[in-house]
């Protein structure tokens, strides 16, 4: 008999289990409120894509079930926390590693952060975040001139010229970004051009096709992105191979990481990130502001009498951009009202706690940034565009724990801040920006948030 009846419940255990395994539908992501799969297979992926994308996806289930919810990618539990205080109690040891470099490292398959011993991961971040520095340090004065010549063309354009802010301060991010990085070879536009195609056939399938699943749908885009992708490796991983005398630029950042003793795998790793993430952060960090200003010309107005007292007449430096006090935040309510980066993510490797629910090790762990960046509970008037709110210290501390300010924020995103104060540096103090009347200017939410279509101002020259 009690053979029998301990047959019995280990029957019932392993059937509850098989249950629980087959029909995904009867869990729930670590007890967390949230969506149950509405696939066996893709879990919450057909909801993810009916909305558009991730971060609009993650603001219908913050709506419904709060600051701390759940779904399911395929048959993988997710924890999406969307509000500051959630973000503040989240413990996780890979405070190490950045969660945008994290993610993005792992949609390419190349290895992150996680899985490798702590020393080596903090000794790969410090060699990558000083690379970046000393490759700006060292290359400021190009950085200087690429800006001016830019800022020459549209102040050489009649008052009535349209500029399509997109197309122009793209092409300037990856001019900037090609030629730091990897050096003299890429002053020849065709290097350029190039480097350009493949970017965009990568970021774009990084962007959405990975996200929504459907690269893995089509043969066709696969090749696409693969075969772009392996000539990216092979420019940098060729870039790697050559030393200082051999063609390229003993200040470039990929020299920075050879002289670091890093492998040449790790090498081609870390320059595909800042290539692929520096040239779509920037670029857009800078689209955004001179969009921002061009409807706003009281914050302008503003922006230039500050550059005028700090710079006078002089080209703006390393040494004076930290007195630019009103021009970091200018672009601090950027990064806030354009939601840069909607989107990070960790993967919880030990157990943690958020409110009263428990994340189990090995879940992911989402930080729907979007959400949080436009919530009424920690910023007054979200949707408003106001770079006064960065005067107050509660709100620098909300936006650094975030991860974009201090010593939190990615290295691509403190390139980015470099290169957009230059940029309006330049601009402001030599034309005004005005808006297209009747524009409508939308956002497309992938890992950086971009404009729909080219947005378009017109400028006039400043008395």
């Amino acid at each position: 008999m009690l053979d029998f009846a301990i047959f019995a419940v280990t029957f019932v255990i392993i059937l509850i289990g098989a249950v629980l395994y087959l029909y995904p539908s009867s869990r729930r992501a670590s007890g967390v409120p949230g969506l149950n799969p509405t696939e066996e297979k893709d879990g919450n992926l057909q909801d993810i894509v009916n909305k558009g994308s991730l971060h609009e996806f993650l603001v219908g289930l913050h709506d419904e079930f709060g600051s701390v919810a759940s779904f399911w990618f395929g048959a993988r539990p997710v924890v999406s926390l969307g509000a500051v205080n959630q973000l503040r109690q989240h413990i996780n040891p890979n405070w190490t590693t950045d969660s945008f470099e994290t993610m993005l490292k792992s949609l390419l398959g190349y290895q992150s952060g996680s899985g490798v011993g702590l020393t080596e991961s903090m000794m790969r971040k410090k060699v990558y975040e000083g690379a970046i520095n000393k490759t700006l340090e060292n290359n400021f004065p190009l950085l200087l001139q690429q800006v001016e010549e830019l800022v020459d063309k549209w102040a050489s354009y009649p008052k009535s010229q349209h500029m399509p802010l997109c197309a122009h301060l793209l092409g300037l991010a990856m001019k900037a970004v090609t030629q730091l990085a990897m050096g003299s070879r890429f002053r020849d536009d065709a290097e350029v051009i190039r480097f350009r195609k493949n970017h965009e056939a990568i970021w774009s399938e990084i962007g959405k096709g990975y996200l929504d699943g459907s690269l893995e749908k089509s043969s066709s885009r696969k090749a696409h992105y693969e075969s772009a992708l392996a000539e990216m490796e092979s420019v940098l991983k060729s870039v790697a191979k050559q030393r200082p005398g051999q063609g390229s630029s003993q200040s470039s950042f990929v020299n920075y990481l050879l002289q670091a003793n890093l492998t040449e795998r790790q090498v081609m790793e870390d320059g595909m990130v800042f290539t692929l993430a520096g040239c779509v952060i920037t670029a857009n960090l800078c689209i955004w502001a001179v969009h921002f200003l061009s409807v706003s010309e009281a914050v302008q107005d503003r922006l230039y009498h500050e550059l005028v007292e700090v710079l006078g007449d002089e080209p703006v430096s390393l040494e004076k951009i930290p007195q630019l006090r009103y021009c970091q935040q200018v672009l601090n309510e950027t990064v806030r009202t354009a939601k840069l980066t909607p989107v990070a993510a960790r993967l919880q490797e030990v157990e943690g706690k958020v409110d009263q629910h428990v994340i189990p090790k090995e879940t992911l762990v989402i930080y729907a940034l979007g959400v949080v960046l436009q919530d009424a509970d920690t910023w007054s008037l979200p949707y408003r565009f106001n770079p006064d709110r960065f005067a107050e210290e509660s709100v620098m501390k909300s936006f650094s724990l975030l991860g974009f300010s201090g010593s939190q924020a990615c290295p691509e995103l403190r390139f980015a801040y470099t290169v957009a104060t230059v940029l309006l540096s330049t601009l402001v103090r030599r034309l005004r920006m005005h808006r297209v009347d009747g524009q409508v200017v939308e956002a497309r939410y992938e890992l950086v948030t971009t404009p729909k279509d080219d947005t378009w101002i017109t400028v006039s020259k400043r008395n």
